[in-house]
C-alpha cells in the first residue's frame, strides 16, 4: 500500500511522517524502514527504526530507488512499513517518472508493507498517476 503526505516546503510532511514512524515502531509486529536523503530524520525517530541515506550509498534516480527498495524487501521478508522522506531529492521532480515508480513499488509491496512518501507539492501540480496514491 502506498500512501503520499503532500504539501509545499514548510507545509509540516517531515513532522507528520516522523509521527507515523513512531507510531508504527509500537503496532509493528516487523521491521521499520526509513530512507532519506541526508539525515534530517534520523535522529527523530526511535532506534528500532532501520535508517538508510541514499547519499551513502549512491542512490539517484527513480531506477536506482526502485532497485533500493527491492533489495531491501528481497533481503528482509518482515519489512512492514518503508517511510520515504522527500522523495523529489532522491529521483527528481519528473512527475510522470514519479508516478510510474509509484506503480512498480505497489505491485512490489501489494499488501505486504505500507510504503509512505513526502511529495513537496501541491496536489493540482501532480498528475493522476500520482495522485491515484493521495489518501
Amino acid at each position: 500500500m502506498i500512501k503520499l503526505i503532500t504539501g509545499k516546503k514548510g507545509t509540516g510532511k517531515t513532522k507528520i511522517l516522523i509521527d507515523k514512524i513512531n507510531e508504527s515502531v509500537k503496532s509493528s509486529n516487523g521491521s521499520i524502514v526509513c530512507v532519506e536523503k541526508g539525515s534530517t530524520v534520523r535522529y527523530s525517530v526511535s532506534r528500532k527504526v532501520r535508517w538508510c541515506d541514499t547519499e551513502y550509498y549512491k542512490v539517484e534516480g527513480y531506477e536506482a530507488f526502485y532497485g533500493f527498495i527491492a533489495g531491501l524487501l528481497a533481503s528482509n521478508y518482515d519489512i512492514t512499513d518503508i517511510f520515504v522522506d522527500g522523495i523529489f531529492k532522491i529521483g527528481g521532480r519528473d512527475y510522470e517518472a514519479f508516478g510510474c515508480l509509484l506503480e512498480k513499488i505497489d505491485k512490489l509491496t501489494g499488501d505486504d508493507a505500507s510504503v509512505v512518501f513526502t511529495v513537496s507539492a501541491d496536489v493540482e501540480e501532480l498528475p493522476e498517476s500520482v495522485k491515484q496514491f493521495i489518501k
